[in-house]
Formats: C-alpha cells, sequence, structure tokens
C-alpha cells in the first residue's frame, strides 16, 4: 500500500502553500456541490437520482480529510507563507460544517421517515392476517412461543 501523497507534503514556500490552498479550497467547493445536490434530490424524494453521485462524494472526502491533515502536518508553514490562506480555509471549513450538517440533517429525517413507513405497512399487513374471534384478535399457539404471524414483509428497492 503506498503512502498518500498528501500526507508527507511538506510547503516550504509561498508558491507551494497557495497552490495547496486553492487546490483544498477547490475540493472543499466540488464536495458540498455533491452534498447540496444529494440533500435537494432527497428532500425531493429522489432518492435513487440522488445516490448517483456516491462514488465521486468517497473519492472527494477523501480528497478533503487527505487534505485536512496535511494542512493540519503543515500548519505553520501555511501561517508563515499564506496567512490569508489559512484564513481562506477557515471560513471555508465553517460554511463547509453548515453544509454536511445540513446534509446529515436529511439523510436522518429521510431515513427515520422511510423507516416508519416500513413499520406501519408491517403492522398493517400483520393486522390483515390476524384472524378474529368474537370480534377479538386471535393469535393460534405457535411452538415458537409466540403467537403465529405472517411471513416476513418483502418490498422491492427498485421503485
Amino acid at each position: 500500500m503506498a503512502a498518500d501523497p498528501t500526507l508527507a507534503l511538506r510547503l516550504t514556500d509561498r508558491p507551494s502553500a497557495q497552490t495547496f490552498v486553492r487546490g483544498l479550497l477547490a475540493t472543499m467547493i466540488e464536495l458540498e456541490a455533491v452534498l447540496t445536490r444529494e440533500s435537494d434530490g432527497v428532500r425531493a424524494g429522489r432518492i435513487a437520482q440522488a445516490l448517483t453521485d456516491s462514488a465521486s462524494k468517497s473519492e472527494l472526502a477523501s480528497a478533503y480529510m487527505n487534505g485536512l491533515e496535511a494542512a493540519k502536518a503543515n500548519a505553520i508553514a501555511l501561517a508563515r507563507f499564506a496567512p490569508e490562506g489559512l484564513e481562506a480555509l477557515k471560513a471555508a471549513q465553517h460554511r463547509f460544517a453548515a453544509v454536511v450538517e445540513t446534509n446529515q440533517q436529511v439523510l436522518a429525517t429521510a431515513r427515520a421517515v422511510s423507516e416508519g413507513l416500513i413499520k406501519a405497512l408491517a403492522e398493517e399487513v400483520a393486522k390483515a392476517r390476524t384472524p378474529t374471534v368474537y370480534g377479538r384478535p386471535s393469535v393460534s399457539p405457535s411452538p415458537y412461543g409466540r403467537g403465529a404471524q405472517g411471513g416476513p414483509l418483502v418490498f422491492s428497492r427498485s421503485l
């Protein structure tokens, strides 16, 4: 396994520091755009379309994390050679954190809603399969310790 070149990066002059900052800012902007598209798609209910950028999202997230590690390793050099770039990175990081938080909230909401729908559907299916005796739901005895329930709920992910 080869070492990541961004982790071994040592900034020794102003041009290399400025180039590094521009590259990390570009990665953050691209990743922010992917996360925004994903959030917008999930909000609109177009889950499959929203998740089409998952490969580029993974690559950009990896490049971003590697860039952060390189920035930490070169913090003194960045402060010395590109203080304005360091301030730009800090401001961009605050904006980026807000986009990530929004994305996480949208995904968590979508997950909670889908889990709620699946549970409600499973309960309705189970309720429809439960026979009634004298107006009350009745469950026949089962050798497994619980009432005889219907089979498992199956749904299609391609819808």
